[in-house]
């Protein structure tokens, strides 16, 4: 196996529970308010990274540590945007917008990194993009301010996946996740101080599920995530990001009782269609050519 095709697999990996923490969130957030919920998630995560580091993670260059606190502060206000947003819409619209993050993705490559996509990348965006769409089947609901919050929070994970990219080798994965986790943590608690009132009188199901979504959906998948996104591309990752709303769908529908229908099941297709097209745009003639106009203009200029 390959680096590439190893870290696409414990992307998706990491996509399945990803795929799992929107009915999770929407459980709880009647006894645990959204910004508190990223306090305690984040604050019980940095503590499991002080302990599972074993006193490895410094000392951290400063250069490297400001640019992981920016990564923190990506995945903060995303987080944050996502969780009040679930207080007023579905777990599955929740996650096809979310999934949006698949359309900002390769504009903010080109734009920050100056690295064009391929053109089976951009089809594949653009199959998924609309397999999502049918897949939750929000026609009919209005867009409201929590899906309003949401398209905040799929384009600020669209810059966080395209900023860790560019700073992944400046520090090892541990230093990263202990940053992103300690940056939510400070920045949560600072926020639940102004606009929430903290409480602890939580049920069985909510320490659970705050287990599950600090061990699992936060130490685990930012670990791997900050580990091996860097050995594929942004655009490539962000469409294995893309089946998280199949999976978060698939478990509203049992758990919370939310309808795909026949139009859910047609973008399930249309998702898995989408994301073979990117996976695969490397072996199909037309398909695995760059979208770098400016190459294309030099070699017709040239001599």
């Amino acid at each position: 196996m390959t680096a590439k095709s190893r870290a696409e697999a414990v992307l998706f990996a990491a996509t399945l529970i990803w795929g799992s923490t929107f009915t999770g969130v929407k459980l709880i957030l009647g006894e645990l308010p959204a910004i508190q919920m990223v306090f305690w998630r984040m604050g019980f995560a940095t503590l499991v990274v002080l302990l599972i580091s074993r006193g490895k993670l410094f000392p951290i260059p400063v250069g490297p540590l400001a640019r992981g606190v920016i990564l923190g502060i990506l995945l903060f206000l995303g987080f944050v945007t996502q969780n009040i947003g679930l207080n007023y819409t579905t777990a599955s619209k929740s996650a096809f917008i979310t999934g949006l993050m698949v359309v900002f993705v390769p504009l903010l490559q080109f734009i920050v990194e100056r690295r064009a996509p391929k053109i089976g990348n951009v089809v594949g965006v653009v199959i998924v993009s609309v397999g999502l769409w049918f897949l939750t089947s929000p026609e009919g609901s209005g867009f409201n301010v929590g899906d309003a919050l949401t398209l905040s929070c799929a384009f600020l994970f669209g810059v966080y996946i395209v900023y860790l990219d560019v700073v992944a080798g400046e520090l090892n994965a541990m230093q990263l996740t202990f940053l992103q986790c300690s940056t939510n943590a400070a920045l949560a608690f600072v926020g639940t101080l102004l606009f929430e009132t903290v409480s602890f009188g939580w049920s069985g199901r909510t320490v659970a599920i705050l287990a599950y979504l600090t061990i699992f959906a936060t130490v685990l998948t930012t670990y791997t995530q900050t580990r091996y996104q860097k050995d594929t591309t942004p655009t490539r990752a962000a469409v294995i990001f893309s089946i998280e709303p199949l999976i978060a769908s698939v478990i509203a529908y049992f758990v919370l009782g939310e309808q795909m229908g026949e139009l859910g099941i047609l973008g399930g297709g249309l998702i898995i269609l989408g994301v073979l097209t990117s996976e695969l745009s490397d072996l199909v003639p037309g398909l695995n050519r760059s979208m770098d106009w400016t190459e294309s203009r030099e070699v017709r200029m040239g001599p």
